[in-house]
Order: structure tokens, then C-alpha cells, then sequence
């Protein structure tokens, strides 16, 4: 494979995934087409997990996987990236009609004692309902005995650091802080390649006539972090949103054309606001691409007014 080959960055299959909290805004805002019925709550854009393949969708590449990709031509495609079994990032859109379960994602340490896997993730709201929220961190003064009676007493979420959403805004979750999503948020999450999740409240959805779910009481309290207390949203410095070990993050406000990363690097773009051009194809809000290393087209244009994206990429080794 060549860049000769290569003319138009990559595109992949959506995974649409039917969770309990979910509904169907990704068909009204975004215009997805999703299984009748269905309540969607996740599609998984991004992904290179042993049970569930991104697939290219278009061009010469079209129905190779990521993983093959990683395996086969990684330097091609994703530049030179740190040695890790499969590609380190997953990116998602979700669509909350409901709260999503309280829960905690293991550090690094307590997964390995565990049998899990880390997982530190980003949100940016692309749309919030009136009055919408989301729950990060502990109040001040919440200890870890204090939770776990409150847990006891089915108290939690009293102890819990509510914060009101806007479209626009953002935060980072790292590995061991307590969170949730809230009712009628629709968001583009980044994260860590990882799937553990440990539950810890369920809003009483059972008592309200929905399906119990399995909690991780154990396991949850000792990967929360009990001095996480209170954090806030993100606050844009420039373009910059997130820089951790795992990505780098930045919103850009497209108002002409500019190249996207230098030669040698790869990139995740989400559109947030549209239309946008790249390599002869054009986004529209909620849709995503991946820029290969070696693609010798590298900018992107806006092809209207107003556009918006948010471009992720991976610190080099």
C-alpha cells in the first residue's frame, strides 16, 4: 500500500449498539440509519476490540478492518505510534435518554489486581435537553465510609457532584473517577481502548419497572478515587481541550482551509457543525474520519459557515 492508493481519508461502518438508556437521536439529529425500533444508546465509530471491528466502509481499503490495519500497516496509516496490541483509542457518539448507571472505570493499577482494563474517556455534549446534567466526582466531605453507607442506606445520590450541561461543553473522566451520564444528553466520547465498567447505582431503574442491571460494589469502591471532589467542565485554552498521554484534543472553529496534521501523523476528526471537505468527500455534523499517516491530502475546508470540528490525535513515540 501506497500513498497512490490512498486519495480520501478513511471513513468506517458505525457499530450501533441497543442499550436501556438509549433512543433514537441519532436518527433525528444526525440522520443515522438505525434498526427499527431499536433503543440505540452507543454507535461505536472508532474501534479495534476482539468483539467489535471497525470496518472501512469506502475505497481501496473498503472491508478491511482496523485491526488488520494495525497489524499490517501500521506505520502507513497510523504513522509512528507506540507499540500496544490493538489501536489504543475507541470513539463513540451516545445518545442518553435516560441516566446512564453511576459507575467507575479502574486506574491502571487496579485493573491489572482486577482482571480489567483502564479506561480514561472525554465527552463533548453535541446537544442537551433543558435542565440536563452530568454527575462527576464526589461532594466535598464524602469519604469512602461515608459512601459506602450511603450505599447501604440507598443514598448515593446525595454524595454525588451534579454539574448542568450546554451544548459545547466538555470534560475529561480519568481512570478512578465516579460518573454518569445525564437524561438528554447526545455526546462524542473518546476514551481509552477499554470495555470495564464497574456499576455502582442504577437510579433505582428496577424499582421503576425497568431490568436490573449487575452492580460492582466491591470492585467499584476500591477504584474510586475518594478525593476527587467537586471537579468542572473544561475550559478551552486556544484550540486545546485535552493533552494527556492518551490523545490530544482540540476544537477548531474552520473558518478556511488548513492542514489538518503534518505528514507522518494520523487523525480522528469529528465534525461538530457542518458541511466540511477533506480529500475530496464532505462531513456533515456527527459524522467522523480518520486521516492516514501518509495521505498526501491533508487539509480540510469548510464548505459552508459556522464549522466546527474536533480533531483528535496521539502523542508520537
Amino acid at each position: 500500500m501506497t500513498q497512490r492508493n490512498l486519495t480520501s481519508p478513511l471513513t468506517f461502518e458505525p457499530l450501533f449498539m441497543e442499550r436501556v438508556w438509549g433512543g433514537r437521536r441519532l436518527e433525528t439529529q444526525f440522520g443515522r440509519r438505525l434498526p427499527p425500533g431499536a433503543r440505540i444508546g452507543e454507535s461505536w465509530e472508532i474501534v479495534d476490540r476482539p468483539e467489535a471491528q471497525s470496518v472501512v466502509h469506502l475505497g481501496p481499503l473498503r472491508g478491511r478492518t482496523l485491526h488488520d490495519l494495525w497489524t499490517k500497516h501500521r506505520a502507513q496509516i497510523f504513522g509512528n505510534v507506540p507499540e500496544t496490541p490493538r489501536f489504543p483509542i475507541l470513539a463513540k457518539l451516545l445518545d442518553a435518554q435516560e441516566n446512564l448507571s453511576l459507575q467507575v472505570h479502574p486506574p491502571p493499577e487496579m485493573a491489572a489486581e482486577l482482571g480489567g482494563e483502564p479506561k480514561s474517556e472525554f465527552w463533548y455534549v453535541a446537544d442537551a435537553a433543558p435542565n440536563s446534567e452530568l454527575f462527576a466526582g464526589l461532594k466535598k466531605g464524602t469519604t469512602r465510609a461515608v459512601f459506602e453507607k450511603a450505599i447501604k442506606e440507598e443514598k448515593v445520590e446525595s454524595h454525588v457532584h451534579a454539574i448542568s450541561l450546554s451544548a459545547g461543553d466538555s470534560i475529561f473522566l480519568p481512570s478512578g473517577r465516579l460518573h454518569a451520564l445525564g437524561a438528554g444528553n447526545l455526546i462524542i466520547e473518546i476514551q481509552q481502548n477499554s470495555d470495564t465498567t464497574y456499576r455502582v447505582y442504577d437510579w433505582d431503574r428496577a424499582k421503576k419497572g425497568g431490568a436490573a442491571r449487575k452492580m460492582h460494589i466491591a470492585e467499584a469502591l476500591r477504584c474510586i478515587d475518594f478525593s476527587d471532589c467537586e471537579p468542572q467542565l473544561l475550559k478551552r485554552e486556544g484550540e486545546a481541550l485535552v493533552r494527556h498521554e492518551l490523545f490530544h484534543i482540540d476544537k477548531w472553529l474552520l473558518k478556511k482551509k488548513r492542514e489538518l496534521v503534518p505528514n507522518g501523523t494520523f487523525a480522528i476528526v469529528v465534525c461538530l457543525s457542518g458541511p466540511l471537505e477533506c480529500g475530496g468527500l464532505q462531513f456533515k455534523a456527527g459524522e467522523f474520519f480518520f486521516m492516514p499517516a501518509e495521505l498526501k491530502e491533508r487539509t480540510v475546508r469548510p464548505a459552508g459557515d459556522n464549522v466546527s470540528l474536533l480533531r483528535v490525535t496521539a502523542p508520537q513515540s
